[in-house]
């Protein structure tokens, strides 16, 4: 059975968007991926730009509020911002959270921030994906 993971942002316009496609792209079908907003905008452009240069798949990505997804089980919600950590309130059906705290790309001062958070989440994501997958085949 397939773990799922749900993805929480403000925006849900960039970095949990960036993040549910990865994971989606990087876990060989382990994990059912989803995503939402605290505050939900329009997906940002540039993310979607930014995952087609590294040829992450798009398909299925939107933005959703959390309302959208709170009647659904999740056996891990990752929080990606200081924002959405605190005001994120729990669902009973969310099992498991962990805060990771990603600066936005939409307000980020580097060179091709888009870019750059495609790459940050990748690392952490393959990372998550290869412990969980590994945590899985020993229970």
């Amino acid at each position: 059975m397939k773990k799922r993971v749900l993805f929480i942002c403000a925006g849900n316009s960039a970095r949990s968007i960036i993040a549910e496609a990865l994971l989606r792209y990087h876990s060989g079908g382990f994990f059912e991926v989803a995503s939402a907003g605290t505050s939900p905008k329009p997906v940002d452009i540039r993310a979607i730009s930014a995952l087609k240069r590294f040829g992450i798949p798009i398909q299925g990505l939107y933005s959703k509020s959390l309302d959208e997804v709170s009647n659904q089980s999740f056996d891990l919600v990752i929080t990606l911002c200081d924002k959405s950590q605190r005001e994120y309130v729990p669902s009973p059906t969310h099992s498991k959270i962990i805060a990771w705290d990603f600066e936005d790309p939409a307000t980020r001062h580097c060179f091709k921030p888009f870019y750059t958070t495609v790459r940050e989440l990748s690392t952490r994501i393959k990372l998550f994906a290869l412990v969980q997958t590994k945590t899985a085949k020993v229970a």
